[in-house]
């Protein structure tokens, strides 16, 4: 699985310092189960890995003080105004899927939603139309013949 939204945050929280269940209970999740959830967070490989690279880039720079939040701030060719310049939901679906900086769940999303815009589904057709294309393509293999010509002798 990819590092989802929730994740993100549950890891940057525990960067930050906060106890598994207060980290799980600042991403969102219910605070009935945030211990089991911070305990079942804190093992899953993709969050480990994101722990520990930025822990390894966080002591390769200087020490920020305790107290700075993690830098959220857009890509340089990130443009906010992109996605709402759609007019297509058809467009905006294949941007979406294409756009290499969207979460690769939310990209098989995209993906799924615009299957129906360019592949029909196997069954969709009626049993008239199976059965009528069936029949043009019969009527095809074995086409008629032409009519012979008729002469006519008008000499008397």
């Amino acid at each position: 699985m990819a590092l989802t939204a929730k994740k993100r945050l549950f890891a940057d929280a525990v960067l930050a310092g906060k106890s598994n269940r207060d980290a799980a209970i600042a991403a969102g999740y219910s605070e009935k189960t945030a211990s089991q959830s911070g305990a079942r967070l804190v093992k899953d490989k993709d969050v480990a890995l994101y722990v520990a690279a930025q822990r390894i880039e966080s002591e390769s720079k200087a020490a920020p003080p305790k107290s700075a939040a993690p830098d959220r701030s857009p890509p340089p060719d990130f443009d906010p105004y992109a996605m709402t310049s759609f007019t297509d939901p058809k467009a905006f679906l294949i941007a979406a899927m294409n756009d290499g900086r969207t979460e690769p769940k939310l990209r098989v999303d995209a993906a799924k939603a615009l299957m129906p815009f360019v592949h029909a589904k196997v069954g969709e057709a009626g049993k008239k139309d199976a059965k009528g294309a069936a029949a043009e393509k019969a009527a095809n293999k074995f086409a008629a013949l032409a009519a012979p010509k008729l002469i006519v002798n008008n000499r008397k």
